[in-house]
């Protein structure tokens, strides 16, 4: 039985270039498709997030259309009142690498607010990755690699082969314009070969120990993955 850390934001909400405050969180689906597949399979998920602040879900990812309807809708729902995990979240400053098993950072806009500048979640995504154990990050959540830079500018993720949510991804949801900046545009900077599928369909690379997956989409794909590696 493998131990994997969730990190999630603490963001409820996504600062717009006009200051506008966009509700956002974690998307469910994010969530909850790989944390049904890795409890389902009899590992254990701590949950750590800034301040151990109860994460919150982007309400917008509960709705059946952009669910994939109301059985499915109502199905994440339950997945998340039940997941105790996320109402006893641990504080990200006290998330050592060394105590777990693998590593995981779902997406929703929640990490362009906060984990893209947090330094405690910065160096956990650097001792992942030097740790060799599974290192999965998903849609939105490649923002918090940003944080990953040293006093020199570069990244231990500089060269790696990744994918995230694509800017053309953002335009269709309107977001684009709105942004300060944009996830996939910055996370290139970092000296990443970034790559990417068609929109919405699952998409997933797989670098040496680091797994990361396009969009909501690929959660699902992408924990399959990391579990071949844990089982």
């Amino acid at each position: 039985m493998a131990d994997i850390l969730f990190v999630m934001p603490a963001a409820s909400y996504w600062t717009m270039k006009d200051g506008h405050r966009h509700p956002t969180g974690y998307w469910a689906e994010e969530f909850v498709a790989p944390y049904s597949a890795f409890t389902g399979h009899g590992h254990d998920v701590t949950v750590a997030t800034p301040r151990a602040t109860v994460p919150t879900v982007d309400m917008l990812s509960l709705r059946p259309d952009m669910a994939g309807g109301e059985a499915k809708s109502r199905e994440e729902e339950d997945v998340i009142e039940a997941a105790d995990e996320l109402r006893r979240p641990i504080a990200l400053s006290d998330a050592r690498v060394e105590d777990y098993d693998a590593v995981y950072y779902p997406g929703g806009h929640g990490p362009m607010e906060d984990l893209a500048y947090d330094a405690d979640s910065g160096r956990l995504l650097v001792d992942a990755l030097a740790s060799g154990k599974p290192l999965a990050v998903v849609c939105h959540a490649p923002a918090a690699l940003l944080a990953t830079r040293g006093a020199d500018g570069k990244s231990p993720f500089a060269g790696y082969h990744i994918t995230g949510f694509t800017d053309d991804e953002e335009e269709a949801v309107g977001l684009a314009s709105k942004a300060k900046w944009l996830m996939e545009d910055e996370v290139r900077k970092l000296g990443v070969d970034f790559t990417r599928g068609p929109m919405w369909e699952p998409y997933t690379v797989v670098d040496r120990n680091l797994y990361t997956g396009q969009n909501p989409a690929s959660a699902g794909p992408l924990a399959q993955k990391v579990l071949k590696v844990l089982n």
